[in-house]
């Protein structure tokens, strides 16, 4: 199902209200990075105002996936354009699984996205200090579902846009905000179904704006990656079979045993190690920061990575960066019998490999089946991605470092290669650019709350973010007055 709207429609209730912005917004004199802003001082305050009690309503709309539900995200975005007079699109890939998107149009300069998704993983609220849908503010922090992954993104995205549309600035390509379904289980319901259906949507678009980078404050040092590549996920089922059974009479194998086996030999399994180029130019970017115990390994990761002791302990202390360095498999799903008492017929584990971008999957998956050692495993691919990676020449990506590196004077601002994956292999297969980029810099021992528990973000992030996300639209889209 689609839906377009347009013009200026009654104002919701549950839509903050904005008439005392859009009055405060004007052009400030000329500055050297740019010929026209959007917003002047008071404006700017009163956005990020609004940022934040955007973010807290956002994350109170449950979307939750499974099921999904994002039809709840559209609406709630569908109210603020009502409101602002922005004219926008929907469609449902399917009952429930809603998307969204909204242009500004300008010059002929290739469009660009803004895209996040709009659904969330689930969460225990049992293993949570606050509601995961409450948005509570605690100590400067707003807590919830969505606060990290990527509902605080998506509303940093809305208010720069909202922020042009406001001002009437001249732009000289088009903006288009777009909220998607259905990452979390693979965007096939959103971001994937679009590109498959409304492939009209993205002929005059050179960029993406996504998930997947962001900065990291340890310690006094900040160090922000802007994504252009990412490990590729090849998401596997293995079978056993066997004679089923009692469990008061068990067999010398069943499909358990079988099945156990196999995975414990996967489990002990080291993939070779490879340092691509983007994550040797990360690695050496870092270096330097890095500490006596890693500045020079980091600084030469093609030879360090030989050394299988530099390697575990890399990965005791950081997964992510050990992660980014080889191709990887993680145990996450068992299934086998309903009844503690029966022997079952058949038993079987899912298994979530990420693979470096430039592994043939099929040579991958042949490697698996060696690593096993057992013809009688069935191997099913329950997912796989093509690899791609985005060039670091262009206007956007070099706005996107130039802007970064003034608001945050000290920080490193490299390419970076993500471990997990999201929307813009959708992109960069059909040759668009994309870069993971959040302007927000997350500690790091919050990283871990992203599919964690108490998922936070600070308002001084939103705040913060608002700005340098309106400032970055700015560089790549606002036309300079003669």
């Amino acid at each position: 199902m689609s839906r377009r709207r347009g013009g200026r429609g009654a104002p919701d209730a549950r839509v903050r209200p904005t008439v005392a912005l859009a009055c405060a917004i004007g052009a400030l004199g000329a500055t050297p990075a740019l010929a026209q802003r959007a917003l002047d001082a008071d404006g700017l305050e009163a956005l990020k105002d609004e940022s934040v009690e955007l973010v807290r309503d956002y994350i109170r709309v449950n979307t939750v996936n499974p099921p999904g539900n994002e039809t709840r995200a559209v609406e709630f975005f569908a109210r603020i354009f009502d409101a602002e007079g922005i004219a926008y699109e929907t469609a449902e890939s399917a009952p429930g699984r809603g998307n969204i998107w909204a242009r500004i149009e300008g010059g002929d300069e290739p469009a660009v996205i803004l895209l996040h998704h709009t659904d969330v993983v689930p969460a225990d609220a049992d293993h949570w200090t606050a509601d995961p849908l409450g948005a509570e503010v605690r100590d400067g922090l707003i807590y919830g579902r969505g606060a990290l992954d990527t509902k605080t993104l998506g509303i940093l995205h809305l208010q720069a846009f909202l922020a042009l549309h406001r001002s009437g600035t001249p732009l000289d390509r088009d903006i288009i905000f777009m909220a998607t379904a259905d990452e979390e289980a693979g965007g096939l319901f959103g971001a994937g179904w679009l590109v498959e259906n409304r492939s009209e949507l993205f002929e005059d678009v050179g960029y993406v704006l996504n998930e997947g980078g962001g900065g990291t404050v340890s310690a006094d040092r900040v160090d922000f990656g802007i994504e252009v590549t990412q490990k590729v996920p090849v998401w596997l089922r293995l079978v056993a079979t066997g004679t089923p059974g009692h469990g008061s009479m068990p067999r010398a194998e069943s499909s358990v045993t079988k099945l156990v086996r196999a995975l414990d030999r996967l489990r002990q399994y080291r993939f070779a190690p490879r340092i691509l180029e983007p994550v040797d130019t990360y690695f050496k970017g870092i270096a330097e920061a890095a500490g006596e115990e890693w500045s020079a390994a980091f600084a030469d990761m093609e030879h360090a990575v030989q050394d299988p002791e530099l390697l575990a302990r890399l990965q005791l202390e950081n997964p992510f960066l050990a992660a980014i360095t080889r191709n990887t498999c993680s145990l996450t799903r068992l299934e086998a019998s309903d009844k503690i008492n029966v022997v079952p017929p058949s038993a079987s584990a899912e298994i979530d490999c990420r693979v470096l971008p430039d592994q043939d999957v099929d040579a991958f998956r042949a490697e698996i089946r060696s690593v096993l050692n057992d013809s009688a495993i069935e191997i099913e691919t329950v997912m796989a991605f093509t690899p791609a990676i985005s060039s670091t020449d262009t206007d956007v990506y070099r706005a996107l470092e130039t802007v970064t590196r003034a608001r945050y004077e000290d920080a490193s601002v490299l390419p970076s290669v993500a471990a997990g994956f999201t929307d813009s292999h959708f992109f960069r297969d059909i040759d668009i650019h994309a870069y993971g980029y959040s302007p927000m810099a997350v500690p790091e021992e919050d990283s871990p709350r992203l599919h964690g528990n108490d998922e936070r973000i600070s308002i001084e992030n939103v705040r913060r973010g608002t700005e340098i996300m309106l400032e970055i639209l700015e560089r790549i889209a606002v036309t300079p007055v003669p």
